[in-house]
């Protein structure tokens, strides 16, 4: 017993100790940021593509058809996709790339109202903004019309904030491609 009562001790004070010397805390300092804020508006095409031989876009995990029913929807209710996009200038798939959208995308909504959540980091690879991305995370309602928000961002993006306007300007009900007008709008340093 005074075995069991001594490891427990030991125990206790182990755990103890090192919580003490934990810091989580380690001080501030004052930066010099940027005092003005710079306002960039951008427009582009994102071209999603499901079918074909390259797909742009592919499931990765969707659940078990016994557990849940996708009332013959393109996509089952939590299917999760990752995507690697081009951005072009025009609407036409062989226009001038000028960057890439990479990320995950989820079909989060169980009722007629599909609902994607969308996460992506969009990188430009040429012109201005070469090397520079910014970062969607939103909910991305499968609307022709739709709102979603700039959470982040990097290179000159660095800190960014802001939305896009999102137009479907095609779409195909059946394999579910799509080609999507961006109209965005960036706050950042």
């Amino acid at each position: 017993m005074e075995t069991v009562i001594f490891a427990w001790l030991l125990v206790i004070l182990a755990t103890t100790s090192s919580l003490v010397k934990a810091k989580y805390y380690l001080g501030s300092h004052i930066v010099d940021v940027p005092t003005t804020t710079k306002e960039t508006h951008l427009h582009f095409f994102l071209h999603d593509t499901l079918s074909g031989d390259n797909p742009t876009s592919v499931i990765v995990a969707q659940p078990n058809s016994t557990v849940i029913k996708d009332n013959n929807n393109i996509v089952p209710f939590g299917a999760v996709f990752v995507f690697d996009d081009p951005l072009t200038e025009g609407p036409d798939p062989k226009s001038k790339v000028i960057g890439n959208a990479r990320g995950l995308y989820a079909l989060a909504s169980r009722g007629l109202d599909l609902t994607l959540m969308f996460n992506g980091d969009l990188e430009f690879t040429s012109g201005e903004f070469n090397g520079s991305s910014i970062v969607v995370v939103c909910r991305d309602p499968l609307v022709s019309f739709k709102e979603m928000a700039v959470v982040g961002g990097r290179g000159k993006f660095r800190m960014a904030q802001g939305f896009i306007w999102a137009k479907a300007i095609y779409f195909n009900v059946t394999s579910g491609d799509g080609i999507l007008e961006w109209n965005v709008t960036i706050f950042h340093q």
